[in-house]
């Protein structure tokens, strides 16, 4: 029992140290908002394929994904992608850079956008990655502090969360205990 008990430690050890993909609250306890320095925010951060990024706002804004011109101009009429719910999650499935601004245009204008660069991530495969809900709306309701107990912050270089990797890999090691502690 003992050896059992060792190997599902050893098991569970392995699995902390390989997952690596982080979660970052935009803009940290103040959100998305145009009080938020947002260039600042992500300044310090590095982002990886397999990472989120978490938008919490109010219903005056929105989360447009944009290209690098409609970027650099606030253009808000040619998006992507748009989410209007308060709570957004994008996945950060392929490296390059994204770009994020609000809907609303003159908030666009007082720095409320965001640049990500998206760096490749060799532990993480992006067909395995979670992805935005259809439509760009999450089913979560609108509101920026949506429970904020609950939420657990990043520091500047991410909370870490496991993923569906994760799941399989603690599935995989239970079962190779188990046909260890039968053979033994």
């Amino acid at each position: 029992m003992g050896k059992l008990v060792l190997v599902f430690s050893l098991v569970v050890l392995g699995l902390a140290v390989t997952c690596k993909a982080a979660t970052y609250i935009v803009g940290d306890n103040s959100g998305w908002d145009i009080s938020t320095d947002i260039g600042t925010w992500a300044q310090d951060k590095t982002f990886a394929v397999g990472d989120l990024l978490m938008f919490q706002y109010s219903s005056s804004h929105s989360v447009d994904e944009v290209k690098k011109e409609d970027f650099d101009s606030c253009n808000t009429t040619n998006v992507l992608r748009t989410f209007t719910t308060g709570n957004t999650t994008v996945s950060l499935t392929n490296p390059g850079t994204r770009y994020f601004v609000c809907g609303h245009k003159l908030h666009c204008l007082g720095g409320m956008k965001l640049q990500v660069n998206v760096a490749g991530n060799q532990a993480y495969s992006p067909t395995s990655a979670p992805q935005a809900h259809p439509g760009g709306t999450n089913s979560q309701p609108s509101s920026k502090s949506n429970n904020p107990a609950s939420v657990i912050l990043p520091t500047s270089a991410g909370s870490v969360y496991g993923g569906r990797d994760s799941i399989l890999m603690a599935f995989l090691g239970f079962m190779a205990t188990l046909l260890w502690a039968v053979q033994v």
